[in-house]
């Protein structure tokens, strides 16, 4: 059953900070730390432990500046990596150290239904799907939120994440708004634009003002068993199986197909089309005149289609299941920053609202868009995010379309 208790330390809670605080490492972490003191409200949180140096030094910043701390580690997978043990036993570690309570969730059930088959689906039908947005949304912070208030009476989650929260009371439009990371090359808002309104709401996240290099430091200041631990530079299910080939290959049969050019020219053979995404060059195994990039996933047809670069440019796309986050629904066009990769740069575009159609309703998820870019995009990809920003606060996103 999901939610099932599993503490892994005692439930005492104690705040060293009543010792005395030493001098933070960086001025980044002095002020983090007075953000964190006056806080408005109680000073009781859950954080959200991985087994990584951002959530442990998140915990120790909490912990630093008088919070009352509970960790909560989400059992995701069996087996290595950030979801799975060796990332629980790291997490229990800090909570040991920290002489905070800590409790393993157990919601591998609901990983598997939202997640893996999602992903598999997707994979299946010739997109390629963004499983880390989902997983915030729907696994982690909801979710992580209801059992700490269920079942500890905790109103608040803590995360490692570099990114900002501007409360609706100091917001300009009465919303909660969410903002970049100040660290351009760690900023994780991107795969945060799906979070509700009332989820952001309860949401704190001390490393949002932070570098990297910040981080490292403090969690060496802190002693943390995690200060110079590596950071896993794959998704948690290509970490956890060795490669996403080989995640797809457990759950998708090989099945042998054509690649092709627009026209219908066959100019190589594949083993399944989950093994593509658009804008792939390398590892296509096909000798042409010049360079090829994937250009479409034909899942009718089970089919490739490549091209050259210059014709896997596209001017636009339809963008579904669009959250409305840091702004309400526009009704007229908005000239808009958009971001179509974790690690492309946010590129100029008119957003035009669209009509829902009769599934986005059934979905739930009523909030449809074009965007019509400044400049032609490459690798525009379905099943992937573009998300909207105007400067540093990201105003919403949602899925491209086919």
């Amino acid at each position: 059953m999901m939610g099932v208790n599993r503490g892994l330390s005692s439930l005492l809670v104690v705040s060293p900070a009543s010792s005395g605080d030493p001098q933070a490492a960086t001025p980044a972490g002095a002020e983090a730390l007075e953000r964190l003191r006056r806080w408005p409200g109680e000073h009781r949180v859950a954080v959200g432990l991985s087994g990584g140096v951002d959530s442990s030094l998140t915990a120790a910043l909490l912990v630093e500046a008088g919070w009352q701390v509970e960790g909560l580690t989400l059992w995701l997978m069996s087996g290595k990596g950030a979801c799975c043990a060796e990332g629980l036993v790291d997490a229990a570690g800090i909570c040991e150290q920290l002489g905070v309570p800590h409790h393993v969730v157990d919601f591998r059930e609901h990983f598997q239904e939202q997640i893996v088959n999602f992903l598999v689906q997707g994979y299946g039908e010739g997109v390629t799907p963004l499983p880390c947005s989902r997983c915030n949304r729907e696994v982690k912070f909801g979710p992580m939120l209801d059992w700490a208030a269920n079942e500890r009476g905790l109103q608040r989650i803590a995360t490692g994440h570099y990114a900002r929260v501007r409360h609706a009371d100091h917001s300009p439009n009465g919303r909660h708004q969410l903002l970049r990371g100040l660290d351009t090359r760690k900023d994780q808002s991107y795969f945060l634009y799906d979070l509700p309104q009332e989820v952001l709401g309860r949401l704190v996240f001390p490393l949002g003002e932070l570098t990297k290099a910040d981080t490292r430091l403090e969690a060496a200041r802190h002693g943390l068993r995690t200060a110079q631990k590596p950071e896993s530079q794959d998704l948690c299910l290509a970490d956890h199986h060795g490669s996403m080939k080989a995640f797809l290959d457990a759950y998708l049969p090989p099945r042998e197909g054509q690649i092709v050019l627009p026209d219908g020219t066959v100019v190589g053979s594949h083993d399944g089309i989950e093994h593509f995404t658009i804008g792939q060059r390398k590892g296509l195994g096909v000798a042409w005149r010049e360079p090829l990039h994937v250009v479409r996933l034909d899942a009718a047809l089970n089919r490739v289609v490549v091209a050259p670069r210059a014709e896997a440019a596209r001017s636009g796309c339809t963008v579904g299941a669009v959250n409305w986050l840091s702004l309400a629904p526009p009704e007229q066009p908005l000239e808009v920053a958009v971001q179509v990769r974790y690690r492309s740069a946010p590129e100029p575009a008119l957003l035009t609202p669209l009509p829902a159609t009769a599934a986005d309703a059934a979905a739930g998820r009523p909030h449809r868009v074009q965007l019509a870019f400044a400049e032609e995009q490459f690798s525009i990809t379905p099943g992937q995010a573009a998300v909207f920003y105007d400067g540093e606060v990201v105003l919403g996103g949602g899925l491209i379309q086919r």
